[in-house]
């Protein structure tokens, strides 16, 4: 997983977040976060603001259809957003960028757009058919919000319509690992 981590900081340095709305704060940065993406050819797999060990960490997961996502992707990125976000996060933290990683847990219904065609990893709470199995890889194929996640399954050579509340977990999946 390649990662880029710079520190920013502001005058206002120790503004407790009590006084920022993190939601409107993501959603002023969410935008300019996909802008400067799609200026790269990249996707943004999720961003996430949180707090760990009393520091603020500001993560962005990247990913490309085209191309693996590198180093030099995630310094672009960073260098390009720092400045941005220093005017907008009123407060100390830490900006890391990189990719979702080869065996990242899909945590959105979005997730599963972007990985289609990918090979996940299932855990399901039902068999979806006589196997009983409920653990398999499989090929992403379609996904839609009503219906759930159409995959191939590579066992039984057939697709699979697996609804969203059957799936406990779904990861990527790598066979080089």
């Amino acid at each position: 997983m390649a990662r880029d981590k710079y520190n920013k900081s502001q005058q206002n340095n120790n503004a407790p977040l009590e006084y920022v709305n993190k939601r409107e704060l993501m959603e002023k940065l969410e935008p300019l976060i996909d802008n400067t993406l799609m200026r790269f050819g990249l996707i943004p797999v999720e961003t996430e603001l949180v707090k760990e060990n009393h520091r603020w960490f500001l993560r962005i997961f990247i990913y490309s259809k085209d191309r693996e996502v590198g180093i030099d992707d995630c310094e672009n990125v960073s260098r390009s957003l720092s400045d941005f976000l220093e005017e907008l996060i009123p407060f100390k933290y830490y900006l890391e960028v990189s990719s979702p990683g080869i065996e990242r847990k899909l945590k959105s219904d979005k997730e599963y757009i972007i990985f289609n065609g990918k090979d996940i990893s299932l855990k399901l709470r039902e068999a979806v058919d006589e196997s009983g199995e409920k653990q398999f890889v499989a090929k992403i194929v379609d996904f839609d919000e009503a219906e759930g996640l159409t995959v191939y399954s590579y066992k039984d050579k057939k697709e699979i319509l697996i609804k969203k509340d059957n799936i406990i977990s779904a990861k990527l999946y790598s066979s080089e690992i």
